[in-house]
């Protein structure tokens, strides 16, 4: 991916946190604590699903371990540098490495909307189609599926990424902001910025709907499917399983109607910040929680596999 950078600015300046140096402290040891509980909540999944002989083969945990390498990847691509900043004031980005945080960031948001939709389908078929969907989603199905969503994933940010390096940036070189944002960054550019902006909105937009209504749709199904079942068991069931999937959901969708319905004034860039620092750090350490608290499966194998260590 080339960047081509036509302007007077060689590099930004990310704002972060208006806070003093004790609260920059405590945002390092805060920021800290969740990241490194983000990557061992998502590495021990991984982990369970890959040394379980039942669940390495189950396409819902093919899923899961994946969603959840995506979360430790989503986490690592802002939070060290967030961190870095908190620790040394400056701030400064190269104009090159702030377009490949805004391009890994974005592509990685995406990535997880695709595995998202990929997991209401996922569910669809078992509870809707329970007898063609070991078929349908056979375990070479599933890891089609997986790199499907990360190949989409990826593939949709080249083009806007491309158009908003390609604009002139004459200063000044200030982000109001933690990380590499389109907002911010195409607010820095010289007029013209002709169609870039309503590209981006575009395909955001189209993106982001398509994939909602598909879960909204996928799931509506499924409920509908679980209120008709006959046998209690298999209702509470598949309830209980539907239900930590749309708390993600409602969790990743939320923050991103919060954003858009954030206000226009003085206080929108700090709204900004907060809601990204939310789905960026925040959702990824309760995701696994989620997940595992409401899965017996994950819980049954977790506990084999402490066995199997001899640390139980």
């Amino acid at each position: 991916m080339e960047l081509v950078n036509k302007t007077t600015v060689q590099e930004f300046i990310l704002l972060g946190f208006s806070v003093g140096q004790q609260g920059r402290m405590l945002l390092f040891a805060l920021f800290t604590a969740i990241y490194t509980l983000t990557l061992a909540e998502n590495f021990i999944i991984i982990m369970t699903v890959i040394q379980d002989s039942h669940l390495a083969h189950l396409p819902m945990y093919i899923l899961l371990g994946n969603f959840s390498f995506l979360e430790m990847c989503y986490v690592t691509a802002t939070v060290p540098r967030m961190l870095f900043d908190l620790s040394f004031t400056h701030g400064i980005i190269s104009f090159h490495a702030c377009f490949i945080q805004f391009y890994v960031f974005f592509s990685l948001g995406n990535t997880e909307c695709f595995f998202l939709s990929a997991m209401a389908l996922d569910r669809y078929l078992a509870i809707c189609h329970p007898l063609q969907y070991p078929k349908i989603m056979s375990q070479d199905s599933c890891y089609a599926l997986v790199a499907v969503c990360w190949i989409f994933g990826f593939v949709l940010f080249v083009v806007p990424v491309i158009l908003i390096s390609r604009l002139s940036f004459c200063g000044p070189n200030i982000i109001d902001h933690f990380l590499c944002d389109p907002g911010p960054i195409l607010a820095l550019a010289c007029s013209p910025i002709g169609y870039v902006a309503p590209v981006l909105h575009a395909i955001v937009s189209s993106v982001l709907l398509a994939i909602f209504l598909f879960i909204v749709v996928s799931y509506g199904f499924v409920v509908v499917t679980l209120v008709k079942a006959s046998r209690q068991s298999s209702r509470s069931k598949g309830f209980s399983t539907v239900s930590s999937h749309l708390a993600v959901v409602t969790l990743f969708f939320g923050s991103i109607a919060a954003m858009y319905a954030s206000p226009n004034g003085e206080s929108n860039a700090m709204v900004t910040k907060v809601v990204t620092l939310f789905y960026s750090s925040v959702t990824p350490l309760l995701n696994p929680l989620i997940y595992c608290l409401r899965n017996d499966k994950i819980k049954e194998a977790m506990t084999r596999l402490l066995k199997k260590k001899r640390i139980i």
